[in-house]
This record gives C-alpha cells, structure tokens and sequence, in this order.
C-alpha cells in the first residue's frame, strides 16, 4: 500500500507537465455544451497514445475508457469529468487564454478533464498491480440542462462493467491548491428554472387608470415569492427562490402589455420542491387575477440534488488524509449550485469532492463562472494522484471482499 502511493505520487510528478499542457490546450480551445467535438477527439487522441481502449460519441460527445487490472471483470470504479465550458469571455493575460471569443473554461472543467487523464495514464502504468477496472467517463453538457449525465446514463455508460461507485472532482476557489475537501450526505441543491410571463393592458404612462399594469403586478409577485422562503419553507432545509431576468420592453412613457421574468429555484428536499413549483403558481396567479391581470407559469425541472454517500465519502476521506495528509483535507459545508453528477448518485453510490486550486499570493481567487476565473496549476499534481490513488485503493478493498 505503501509502495503503490510512493509509485503515485511519483508518476504524478512525472507526468506534471503534461497534465499541465492537456490543461491548457482544454483552456484556450474551449467549447459549449452538446458541441464539446473537438474537447472529444482530443481526449480520443491521448486514450490512444496510452493505449487506453475507448468508445466515442456517447451522449454524442461523451468519450468512455477503460483501465483493465488483473481479472478485469471482477469489479468496476468510475471516475468521471465533465467536458462543456461557459459562454463568457475570458479577461486574464495568460499565455493560454481561450482563443474562441465569448467561451471561456470558467468552471474548471478543463482542470477536471486533464486531472483524469493524467489519473488514467497513471493507471494505466500501474495496471499490473490492480484488480478490476477502472471506468474513464468524459461526460458533455454538464453546464446546460437536461445534462450529459442523464443521456450517458440512457445510453449505457453505467453498464458493461457496472461500477460500484462512481467519483467525481470539482475544482473551489475558495481553498489553496493541494487542499481538497468532503462532505457526506446532501452537499449540492436540486436546480428548476421558473418562466412567469404577466399580461395586462399596456398604454400612456401618464393615464395609469386606463391601463392593466403589467409592470407593477410583476413586483408585486416578486416580492411576494421571496415569503415562500421566509415564512413557508422549514428553516432546517436550505431553499432559493430568486429572480435574475425581467423584461417589460417599455419606456419611460409606454406601459406594456406584457412582462417576461425567469428565475431558479433550488433545494434539498423532492417533497418540498415539487410543493414550492406549486406554491409559486398559485401566488403569481393569484397576484395577477387579483389587480386585473393574468399569468403564465412554466417551470423547466432541472437536476436532482447531489448526494454523497456518505460510507464512500468516507472511505474518500481518510484516503485523501494518508495520501495528502490530514492538513490538507476539509469539511465542505453545503452549496445551492447544482451539478448533473446528481443523476449517476441517484443509481450508483457516489461522492463529488472538491480540488483547491486557488494561491493568493499569485492572485489567483476569483469565483467560478467569472471572466478572470483561474488555477494554481500546481492543483493538477494533486489532482490526477488522488483519482488514481483513489481507484486503485478502492478496487483493493472491493477485491477483498470477492
């Protein structure tokens, strides 16, 4: 056991700087969800050059490999990242800077693509001295619903060896390159986007008696659904209900006839989500019916919230802590972001961890999803080690217990 994590870390440090230009290609040739094509070949490319066997367009873009130990059909570990950048564009001054206008890899997918295939050419270095396989998942479309994840499940991808469990990491930057961090049970919400459009009578601004005002009644409903949370919801289940778009297309004179609002809403309880998607009907309606108006509400459901198991995340953790050391592992503490992971939690034990990549002192800390979003490189070490030490001490464990 000893030995296997000296030879890991090893060729961790050893396939550095590849890992590093992987991530960096990924980075300046990013690419939106469902047309993660070239990210695929790419991916196809290295599984290749490691002789690493594969099947391509999984979910369309989806790529799945595998690492075949000793007895290979024994047991099964997946390991899983996802491929889809965002549609921002970046602003920092690197030399590996997104060369495709208004894309941008601003949630680290590109760390979580590089790290697993540097796991997989550790792996597959190492085969020799492991029992079972090791399931590669290169899973599209996680930022853009309905996911990846729900596709690659449909189509398979958890079958033809069914994994015991199913890993995944995700870079914060709210913790130090090196650091990594856990949290068993629920740890991400579930996600619904909401589409409430309210008609009324448009005309002159300054003849408001001879109008429906749209306008108004949207802030009155907008208002009144923050009450879902602060007098409905059970204050021991975190719960979001909030609004980022409203269009009136107005003017300063001109009341219209119509307002477009979207929001999300995002929690941690089935039960009580479906009851909030009923909640928010009712009060919109009701709002509009009540001051003259009416309302249409769709909500587009969304992921499932994220669940860890918590044996695995365990088992996750203390390996995490002989590995990297007890200093460099943290308690998560519970996130309202959503992640599609959720689906392969839903069917197979599961946990998501998270990878530390931010270094102050370099001035790398901005937030996911941000035009100056960046990485302590140095977290690909890390990164690409734990999975592999990951896979193979879990494949042990499971071949004892045969």
């Amino acid at each position: 056991m000893e030995h296997l994590k000296q030879q890991i870390e090893a060729l961790s440090k050893s396939y550095f700087e590849e890992v590093v230009a992987i991530r960096r290609h990924f980075h300046q040739n990013p690419e939106l969800s469902c047309e993660e094509f070239q990210t695929a070949e790419f991916i196809c490319k290295k599984l290749d050059e490691y002789d690493i066997p594969y099947q391509k367009g999984v979910a369309e873009t989806g790529v799945v490999g595998l690492i075949e130990g000793k007895n290979p059909s024994s047991i099964c570990v997946a390991l899983r990242a996802d491929m889809d950048a965002l549609p921002i564009t970046e602003e920092n001054d690197v030399v590996y800077k997104s060369v495709a206008h208004g894309k941008m890899h601003a949630c680290g997918h590109d760390v979580h693509m590089a790290c697993l295939l540097g796991a997989a050419k550790i792996l597959n270095s190492l085969k020799d001295g492991f029992e079972g396989t090791v399931k590669l998942i290169f899973q599209p479309s996680e930022e853009s619903y309905p996911g990846g994840a729900i596709r690659m499940i449909h189509e398979g991808v958890l079958e033809n060896p069914k994994p015991v469990y199913v890993i995944a990491e995700h870079v914060i930057n709210t913790m130090d390159a090196g650091d990594v961090g856990f949290r068993p049970g629920a740890y991400m919400a579930s996600t619904d986007e909401i589409f409430i459009t309210v008609r009324g009578k448009g005309g002159h601004a300054a003849t408001p008696s001879q109008v429906i005002d749209p306008i108004l009644i949207t802030s009155h409903i907008i208002v009144a659904l923050q009450q879902i949370v602060s007098r409905n919801a059970d204050p021991v289940v975190p719960t979001v209900v909030s609004f980022g778009k409203i269009v009136g297309n107005g003017r300063t004179n001109i009341i219209p006839d119509e307002v477009k609002i979207e929001g999300t809403v995002r929690t941690y309880n089935e039960a009580w989500r479906k009851e909030v998607h009923q909640r928010i009907e009712q009060m919109a309606t009701g709002i509009a019916s009540g001051m003259g108006g009416q309302c249409e509400v769709r909500v587009s459901h969304g992921y499932p919230f994220l669940f860890n198991d918590p044996v695995l995340t365990g088992k996750l953790s203390s390996l995490a802590s002989e590995y990297l050391g007890t200093g460099h592992v943290n308690e998560l503490e519970q996130r309202m972001t959503a992640e599609d992971f959720a689906y392969f939690a839903r069917e197979i034990p599961s946990c998501m961890y998270r990878l530390g990549i931010a270094n102050a002192g370099k001035g790398i800390k901005s937030n996911l999803h941000t035009s100056t979003f960046d990485v302590d490189e140095i977290s690909l070490e890390t990164g690409s080690g734990l999975m592999a030490w990951f896979a193979t001490e879990l494949l042990r464990e499971l071949s004892k217990k045969k």
